[in-house]
């Protein structure tokens, strides 16, 4: 029998962005299949009636679902559809001990149990899921509609593959096998003293944006910019405080994603904005889902123009929400 963790969730609206009258909100929980009970903010359209398409949406990496799922959410609810925005296993309000750990699997279940728990909702018709994946989630969506056949569409939005860009690198300038022994050596002595100390080290979060310098990447200000100021910082995501575990994706080295994306049936809307630092991770992504593959014909990569990587988390007007919009009321019917 699953048994759900109590938590302590925060009733109080403590989001990065405004409420949405359009809509009814709630806090609801779910088990995932390890046992790991998640936390999510459900949103429903006002004076809505019978059984509504759903969507999971969750992401970016390091975020939590007061900044940038949540917002997500919120709009396509406005817009008719039931709606959670939950936080991945070990992060922000859900369970799982210990905190800010990061995992191929456990991260693509977190999904698979969005959908879980979607499907046995009164007033949610279960043939009409969809999920949105931001940024590292973005591939973890992407994962779970590889191997979810009950998740109808897919929507990413400024994707990333954490498990190209850990084992090999930004831009891969860091695949080779003495780059990688070098992280993993260093991951294991950490892990060492873990056990030693009985805590986990954590790996820093981001430099503010006194902080930043001529020399730190631009990528880097990029994200300094959301998580750090009053734009996007919260106190319960990962990145805009004391960052992961420093073995925190450790799995990812050896464990890679998206390996049979190219087998995705369900349709699939890829939004990336054509100046962000991570668009080759949509590019290839899109790729390998559509060479050589007969289910092509309903998968989409859109171009933002002008668009960073951060632009996706929180610009209303830079976001394509009528596209998001007329992507899941055509493939969720």
């Amino acid at each position: 029998m699953m048994q759900a963790e109590k938590l302590n969730l925060t009733q109080a609206w403590d989001k990065t962005y405004p409420k949405d009258d359009r809509v009814d909100h709630r806090k609801v929980t779910f088990v995932n299949r390890y046992g790991i009970t998640l936390a999510a903010d459900c949103f429903t359209p006002k004076a809505a009636r019978g059984k509504l398409p759903a969507i999971a949406v969750s992401g970016p990496f390091g975020a939590v679902k007061e900044q940038v799922s949540g917002r997500y959410a919120q709009e396509m609810a406005a817009r008719g559809f039931l709606t959670i925005a939950f936080d991945p296993s070990f992060t922000g309000e859900s369970g799982g001990k210990p905190r800010f750990m990061a995992s191929p699997d456990i991260n693509t279940e977190d999904f698979q149990a969005a959908v879980d728990f979607l499907s046995v909702q009164e007033n949610v018709d279960p043939a009409r899921i969809g999920i949105i994946g931001i940024c590292g989630w973005g591939g973890m969506a992407l994962n779970a509609a590889a191997i979810d056949t009950r998740i109808k569409a897919t929507v990413t939005s400024t994707m990333y593959d954490m498990a190209r860009v850990n084992a090999k690198g930004y831009y891969d300038s860091e695949d080779s096998e003495e780059a990688r022994y070098a992280k993993k050596a260093a991951i294991n002595t950490q892990r060492t003293e873990d056990y030693r100390n009985g805590t986990y080290q954590l790996a820093g979060g981001l430099p503010s944006p006194e902080e930043v310098t001529a020399d730190t990447p631009w990528f880097i200000k990029d994200y300094s910019a959301f998580y750090k100021t009053s734009l996007g910082y919260h106190l319960r995501s990962v990145g805009g405080n004391a960052g992961w575990c420093v073995s925190g994706c450790q799995s990812f080295l050896n464990q890679p994603i998206l390996q049979y994306v190219n087998e995705i049936r369900s349709a699939v809307l890829m939004l990336h904005g054509d100046k962000a630092h991570s668009l080759y991770f949509s590019k290839d992504a899109y790729a390998a889902m559509t060479k050589d593959s007969p289910y092509a014909g309903n998968k989409e990569l859109l171009l933002i123009p002008g668009a960073v990587h951060t632009d996706l988390y929180y610009k209303m007007d830079v976001i394509p929400f009528d596209t998001i919009q007329s992507f899941f009321t055509e493939y969720l019917k």
